[in-house]
């Protein structure tokens, strides 16, 4: 089978395309050559292994229609059959590629049962870290000529920087992650000797950008988020060690209702000079709102001595939408979602959904309190909202809120509706030195009654 790629690839594109690694990102920066990448490493394997089956997938239906379908009915037109129904590439062997799109969160279930040897994300910084999750569990095979094996190009910025960054970039690797399995392969512009030869004009056009956004594009630096909505948190300064809440503190939860999205509970302490602390989480989907509640209820105990006894919630605050019924057992009527829950052990109250207001209370209990300390912090094992928190990228058309569409923004929610309903905090304003005396000036009425004529 010979197919006509259009140029060789260059020594990054090469690495790529030799990478022995279950996880392999390619890029950085923009210029790279990364879509022809992706697209040339799976014409290639699937020109190699027969009955391969690929996935190669793009956040919207737009981009994949003129970064991979397009091309590929160009390369391949005399080599695959392409089926524009099922948007399938079938190659001679048998082998597959499938394009595929995620625009909205939950539409990676389509891919539920399904089997992959290989998984492309192509612009993975436009996937939530939860969309990612999922994918991998449809990248399995039983083949013994080729391990199944997930492709990433990226660059910095998106809804997917933190974890992108995460795992490529820091290094960073939780539970059973193993670093042998990813590999990161950084490109740029002037890496893309086609690119320079042809176009040398956007070289100039990257070099001319603000500040952050020259970092990101052209230098691929991963430090310079653009559009990180909560530049505040910081994780070695907000997450603290779990601890023993004090029996007297107040105590209180928040809810962010979801069926198919995920239920984003959290518990939350009020101490003495009014920080707050998050202290536990549960983050379930597909739950019934009859058992979320009793589940919520089975999780808040504190330990008195040897026993796990109920905790005294004062109150628990949750997302409007309760009052519907979405997500409710089919043989109960009449009762909204506030009414199970408060049927069930959990009685709740309507949150202030200001989103503005919220996001900027939640600023104000990031910063410090007289004390040094932060106003709101989170302990450690509320990993779901350390890990979205920081995801959160400002709404292109509104730089008060956060971008809604596409977000994991579940735990968030959660903690705005807590946020909202504790008085406001703001930042400490640094103490003034006092002026050195000066004998000569006085008060303005001193000053007046003195001279005045």
């Amino acid at each position: 089978m010979i197919v006509t790629l259009g140029y060789k690839p260059n020594l990054r594109q090469r690495e790529f395309f030799n990478s022995p690694a279950k996880h392999t990102a390619y890029g950085g920066a923009r210029g790279g050559g990364k879509s022809w990448a992706m697209r040339t490493q799976f014409i290639r394997l699937a020109a190699r292994y027969p009955h391969l089956r690929l996935l190669l997938l793009r956040r919207t239906l737009n981009e994949l229609k003129e970064n991979h379908v397009i091309p590929l009915q160009i390369v391949l037109a005399k080599v695959a059959r392409y089926n524009s129904s099922d948007k399938v590439f079938v190659f001679p062997n048998g082998s597959r590629i499938k394009l595929g799109y995620c625009d909205a969160e939950a539409d990676v279930y389509q891919y539920q049962g399904q089997e992959y040897d290989v998984i492309g994300l192509e612009e993975a910084t436009h996937f939530t870290e939860a969309q990612m999750q999922f994918l991998t569990t449809c990248n399995r095979s039983t083949r013994a000529d080729i391990k199944p094996r997930m492709y990433y190009t990226c660059n910095p910025g998106g809804v997917g920087h933190a974890w992108v960054k995460r795992l490529f970039i820091d290094r960073d690797y939780r539970e059973k992650e193993k670093a042998e399995d990813y590999v990161f392969i950084p490109a740029k512009v002037y890496d893309n000797a086609v690119l320079m030869k042809n176009n040398p004009e956007y070289v100039q056009t990257l070099e001319n950008l603000p500040e952050k956004k020259r970092r990101a594009h052209l230098d691929g630096d991963w430090d310079a988020l653009e559009g990180q909505f909560f530049e505040e948190f910081r994780r070695e300064k907000h997450v603290i060690a779990s601890f023993k809440i004090p029996k007297h503190w107040k105590r209180f939860r928040s809810v962010d209702w979801g069926y198919n999205d995920p239920c984003a509970v959290l518990w939350h302490a009020c101490d003495e000079d009014g920080h707050v602390y998050t202290y536990r989480e549960l983050y379930v989907r597909q739950m019934y709102a009859a058992d979320v509640a009793q589940k919520i209820v089975q999780m808040s105990t504190m330990r008195i001595g040897d026993e796990d006894l109920p905790e005294k919630i004062d109150y628990t605050v949750v997302s409007p939408d309760m009052w519907q019924k979405r997500g409710m057992k089919k043989d109960v009527e009449g009762e909204n979602i506030a009414d199970v829950f408060a049927r069930n052990g959990v009685p709740v109250i309507a949150a202030d959904n200001s989103r503005v207001v919220g996001w900027d209370r939640c600023r104000g209990y990031m910063q410090d309190a007289p004390d040094e300390k932060p106003w709101w912090q989170v302990t450690e094992n509320c990993k779901n909202l350390i890990r979205t928190l920081p995801e959160m990228i400002y709404d292109a058309t509104n730089a008060e809120d956060i971008e809604q569409k596409g977000m994991e923004d579940h735990a968030p929610e959660s903690l705005r509706y807590a946020l909202m309903s504790r008085p406001a905090r703001t930042k400490v304003k640094e103490k003034q030195k006092p002026k050195p005396y000066d004998p000569f000036s006085l008060p303005k009425k001193q000053e007046s009654g003195f001279f005045g004529l």
